[in-house]
């Protein structure tokens, strides 16, 4: 059965089973679906763009899940209404989320002013999944004020979770330096903000290390910046210093606001968007066409056996499309 979008009316009430239901609508795979999908996030464009779109990266184990839960809360005491779209690694059996978010956060998944969406990246580069910028705009167009992107954090997900939101936040553990020698200047020029994580016991002295290290790093790296990305320490786990982590992110928020540079960087996010939905859409009517579907799976067995170059292949599945 395919999924029923609800209406715009019942979205901007800031219903979250409606929200739930918009975001499985613009997940569907189904081509039936992708109508309704276009002209729900059509309608739901003029109440987006009023949110502060905060991406968070970091290797596995670095504590991202407990941070979002603290921050999120912590920002829900603020006043503020918090989304969470929360990638999860896809199982490669069932192409489902393997973790489950909502068991992950579960203080935060019981707060009203919470939205939490574990959606999983089946396969996408980058840990971010195919639809994240469409659930973005539907949480806005829910009165959602902070929404907080976390990735997987392997491989390209810093690049593209740059490529979606407003403020980069790189969380990173306490750490005697071995492994920071090797930081990436790739990660140094997209980083809006380093958030060391676990600055408590005995870890504390060797956090304030790390974060000297990546002051050093970044007077090195970003020296003709309008905005110096800061390095601040906190503890997730006993909810501290997150008031001071939030307060970088609304300087950065009121800095890019005045030179202009947000409006610059969302303009810049909307045609990388354009051009992605292009390439999605191509693949997506090339494989839908009867002739490629007959031909296909011969085509891949000889590219397999090493009987037809992957190039060759392609062309003449080209070929049968565009004639």
């Amino acid at each position: 059965m395919a999924p029923t979008g609800p209406s715009l009316e019942t979205l901007t009430s800031g219903n979250r089973r409606a929200l739930a239901k918009s975001i499985t609508l613009v997940e569907s795979k189904r081509p039936q679906d992708r109508q309704a999908a276009t002209t729900l996030i059509e309608s739901a464009l003029p109440h987006t763009g009023r949110s502060l779109r905060i991406g968070i990266s970091g290797v596995p184990g670095v504590g991202k899940s407990t941070f979002i839960e603290s921050f999120g809360l912590h920002l829900i005491s603020a006043g503020k209404r918090v989304a969470v779209l929360a990638v999860d690694p896809s199982s490669p059996v069932a192409g489902g989320s393997i973790l489950g978010d909502k068991t992950r956060m579960a203080e935060l998944s019981r707060a009203e002013a919470a939205f939490i969406r574990p959606s999983p990246s089946a396969g996408v580069m980058g840990g971010i999944a195919q639809r994240t910028r469409e659930a973005i705009l539907l949480c806005e167009a829910a009165g959602y004020d902070v929404i907080l992107i976390e990735t997987v954090g392997v491989g390209q997900s810093e690049v593209e979770v740059h490529g979606m939101v407003d403020f980069f936040m790189l969380l990173m553990v306490p750490n005697a330096g071995d492994d920071l020698q090797g930081i990436k200047r790739g990660i140094t020029e997209l980083v809006d903000g380093v958030v060391i994580n676990k600055a408590d016991g005995e870890s504390l002295g060797l956090a304030m290390q790390t974060k000297q290290f990546y002051q050093s790093a970044f007077s090195i790296f970003r020296t003709q910046d309008a905005w110096k990305p800061q390095i601040m320490t906190c503890s997730a786990l006993k909810r501290e210093n997150l008031d001071a982590v939030w307060e970088m992110i609304c300087q950065f928020e009121a800095q890019a606001r005045e030179s202009g540079s947000l409006a610059q960087r969302r303009a810049t996010q909307n045609i990388v968007w354009l051009k992605k939905l292009i390439s999605t859409e191509l693949e997506a009517r090339i494989l839908a066409s009867e002739e490629v579907k007959q031909s296909y799976p011969e085509l891949e067995a000889q590219v397999a056996a090493g009987e037809l170059t992957p190039f060759s292949a392609a062309s003449q599945i080209l070929g049968m499309v565009f004639k």
